[in-house]
């Protein structure tokens, strides 16, 4: 897992696995797997899955890079506490999930609490001794 930061100011975690290294063989399968955490963990409620590259393919405008194969974002809240209307503006989290043609690039925005941040980081690596949900 790496830290590194985007643009310039966005501080975000990223991991690359190779197709070989995981038993999932789509977006659609590390995103349900991920999904199965958060509807599992005692605080995070789920919100939404939004497929990025179809958004972006529909634009006229829309531009993609021909090494993105797929692109997803599972979105959901951890809300254990509001303790000032700013916590609003870096809510909810999501972790996004990249295809290429050899590789899954999982990343996710830095979150403002420590317990957050673990949180994603352990499913993210989690998925490289997971089973997918098909079972192989």
């Amino acid at each position: 897992m790496k830290q590194k930061i985007f643009k310039e100011k966005y501080h975000i975690f990223e991991i690359e696995y190779k197709k070989s290294e995981l038993n999932f063989k789509s977006v659609d399968e590390i995103i349900s797997a991920l999904q199965v955490k958060i509807d599992a963990h005692p605080v995070l409620a789920f919100i939404a899955i939004f497929d990025q590259y179809k958004h972006t393919s529909s634009l006229e405008s829309g531009e993609i890079n021909p090494n993105i194969k797929a692109a997803k974002n599972i979105v959901f809240c951890f809300g254990k506490e509001l303790p000032t209307p700013e916590v609003l503006a870096v809510r909810p989290r999501s972790i996004g999930v990249c295809e290429t043609q050899d590789s899954f690039i999982l990343n996710f925005l830095e979150a403002p609490n420590e317990a957050a941040n673990k949180t994603m980081e352990e499913f993210v690596k989690s998925l490289k001794s997971q089973k997918n949900l098909m079972g192989y």
